[in-house]
């Protein structure tokens, strides 16, 4: 809502309509959407008029979501109702939520964990903290996050561009395919090997292959990961 303190001896405050309210200030204005107001011993002495920008590649960003089997891409933010419901509608997203507390912010993310979902919470406010931790995949902006939410984020995204979060499940993706295919790859071999050996029908250059050798085989396979 806001912060509120005593300076020189006045009572000041800075947030949004709910904090004025709070503090017993009964002040209405027309399209109070995206306003933070200053106010000192009662009195609302300014008013600032924020909104967030579109980052240029959201659009693209969430169509490579869906493209990924992204299902369900919901919205959780503090911003005002009209103003959350016009980008909703530009980036055709699932559904919203407008003028959400943190707690609120919290509640959607257990909601849809209580559900059965897989949950991955991308933030970059300090008030995102606590959500990013309780997601199962916490996400966070590494140029602009606060640093509290990059300390609890699972992933940093090393700018603000949402497109990499997309890249970031495809190169998660591509590394958990390698790891089977490794691990498949190795046993396969040995249980082959011991296999022929206990037959007889291998000797010692064999065991050397199906130890070292395979070895060599799962970090050359690894390596494809340096250039994704």
């Amino acid at each position: 809502k806001g912060i509120t303190a005593e300076i020189n001896g006045k009572k000041m405050g800075i947030g949004n309509s709910s904090l004025l309210r709070d503090i017993g200030i009964d002040y209405e204005e027309r399209g109070e959407s995206g306003k933070i107001f200053l106010s000192i011993d009662g009195r609302v002495e300014g008013v600032f008029t924020l909104s967030d920008v579109l980052k240029d590649d959201s659009a693209d960003a969430l169509f490579k979501l869906r493209e990924l089997g992204i299902h369900e891409i919901v919205m959780l933010t503090g911003d005002s109702q009209d103003n959350a419901a016009s980008i909703s509608a530009k980036l055709d997203l699932d559904s919203l939520i407008s003028e959400a507390t943190p707690e609120d912010k919290m509640k959607a993310v257990e909601s849809a964990i209580d559900s059965g979902k897989l949950t991955a919470f991308v933030g970059d406010g300090i008030n995102d903290a606590p959500v990013i931790a309780r997601a199962d995949v916490g996400i966070a902006m590494g140029a602009s996050g606060a640093d509290a939410t990059i300390e609890t984020a699972d992933v940093v995204l090393s700018n603000d561009s949402l497109s990499k979060v997309a890249r970031a499940i495809e190169i998660s993706r591509f590394t958990n395919t390698t790891a089977i295919q490794n691990i498949v790859m190795s046993i396969g071999i040995k249980i082959l090997f011991v296999t022929l050996g206990t037959l007889g029908l291998m000797n010692m250059w064999g065991a050397v292959f199906a130890d070292v050798g395979v070895t060599l085989l799962a970090v050359l396979n690894s390596l494809r990961l340096l250039g994704e």
